[in-house]
């Protein structure tokens, strides 16, 4: 499996590099074109989910423990913290997110019925291994309900709770808007309360970036596996890919390709980093975060799983045809919660692996490459921007504001 991984990593890195040579200024516009900031926001809070918010305390104690883990003598566990999160691997949705926008409406190659169902099954996967991560990580955020290791019908009542939630706000398109600037605000709140608790001082604070920045010194380590926890990571991330990629695509606003590239690697590490900085403060002072703390990690963390599935469910019910309006909206409601919920529990039961899903991932990157080859070259060689139609609408409306 982990050649595969490799192998995935070496092409979609020596990938982006072609985009970026032959695409570098192609003004990137999506089918629903948003202003920057708001296309900013959908990037950050639709591509991350709960575990941002529940790992980083029970991982920092692993990364420091040298002697059972010498893979990472070469860094920080803080740094160690924000390379399995942040910067490089945002350059996978990059790929996915200009292939949808400029290369997919000409190649065509996800309407390939066999490609559009492989590509559905990881969505619907995806959507459900987050809601897995919630449930087996309430016990640790919420040890007065439960210790995890017998089974608590309020966990389980949480994370069907989000389940409805997530899919009755995939109902409307408004309601991605609203979670995902809701998201945003929550987070960076979040941020601020924890700072506050762990009376983090400017120099701290500075000195903890620091050790954060040790990451671009060592990000070579981090384009292939360093052990197979990194491994499970960068499987995790290839699933969302392309799925993130078909999502956020939508939404891009007339930044050109490599704009965009800067956009998903600098605007959602800033705050990763941020957060990460201060919820070091609590594992190097041993800082207890029950009680309110841990409740409000709960909260946006929930918020965050709202919020990822809200944006999945949309796009595999759209690709599906499977929509309220065809199917009567109380329909849609319970035919995606029963699925999902379903899913989750195969997840907990471990008859799923997300690994399995990242490596379907990287043989449709493989398989989608070679269609190119045989198939679509001529088309793919004589792209020069995006689709026409939506370069004359997004035109049309700069002009009329």
């Amino acid at each position: 499996m982990n050649l595969l991984l490799s192998a995935g990593l070496i092409f979609t890195f020596c990938a982006i590099a072609f985009c970026l040579y032959r695409w570098g200024n192609v003004v990137c516009i999506g089918v629903t074109p948003v202003k920057t900031f708001t296309f900013i926001a959908i990037l950050f809070t639709s591509g991350l989910d709960v575990g941002l918010i529940m790992f980083p305390l029970t991982e920092f104690p692993v990364y420091a423990d040298l002697e059972a883990n010498p893979q990472y003598a070469f860094s920080n566990p803080l740094a160690l913290e924000f390379g399995f999160w942040g910067f490089l691997i945002w350059s996978f949705y990059f790929l996915t997110c200009f292939y949808f926008c400029v290369l997919e409406p000409r190649v065509k190659f996800f309407e390939i019925p066999v490609v559009k169902f492989v590509n559905n099954v990881v969505i619907v996967g995806t959507c459900a291994f987050t809601a897995f991560l919630l449930l087996s990580n309430l016990p640790w955020y919420l040890p007065g309900i439960g210790d995890g290791e017998s089974v608590v019908l309020t966990f389980y009542a949480i994370v069907f709770a989000v389940i409805l939630a997530a899919v009755y706000s995939s109902t409307d398109l408004k309601y991605v808007r609203i979670l995902s600037l809701g998201s945003t605000f929550l987070f960076l709140g979040l941020i601020v309360i924890m700072a506050i608790a762990a009376k983090v001082s400017p120099g701290e604070f500075a000195e903890r970036m620091g050790m954060i920045g040790s990451y671009f010194g060592d990000l070579h380590r981090f384009a292939l596996p360093i052990d197979d926890y990194h491994a499970f990571y960068l499987f995790w991330w290839f699933a969302w890919s392309i799925m993130i990629g078909q999502f956020t695509s939508r939404f891009v606003g007339g930044l050109k390709t490599w704009q965009v590239l800067g956009a998903l690697l600098v605007f959602p590490s800033i705050p990763l980093a941020i957060w990460f900085a201060v919820l070091y403060s609590f594992h190097e002072q041993g800082i207890d975060t029950t009680g309110f703390l841990s409740i409000s990690m709960v909260i946006v963390g929930i918020t965050f799983v709202v919020n990822s599935l809200d944006s999945l469910v949309r796009l595999y019910t759209d690709n599906l045809s499977l929509t309220p309006t065809r199917l009567g909206r109380m329909q849609y409601i319970v035919g995606n919660v029963v699925v999902l919920c379903l899913l989750t529990l195969l997840f907990q039961l471990e008859f799923l692996q997300i690994q399995w899903v990242g490596a379907l991932v990287i043989g449709l990157y493989f398989s989608c490459f070679a269609y190119i080859l045989l198939v679509k070259r001529a088309e793919v060689a004589a792209i020069d921007s995006s689709p026409a139609d939506r370069v004359l609408d997004f035109k049309a409306t700069e002009t009329a504001h």
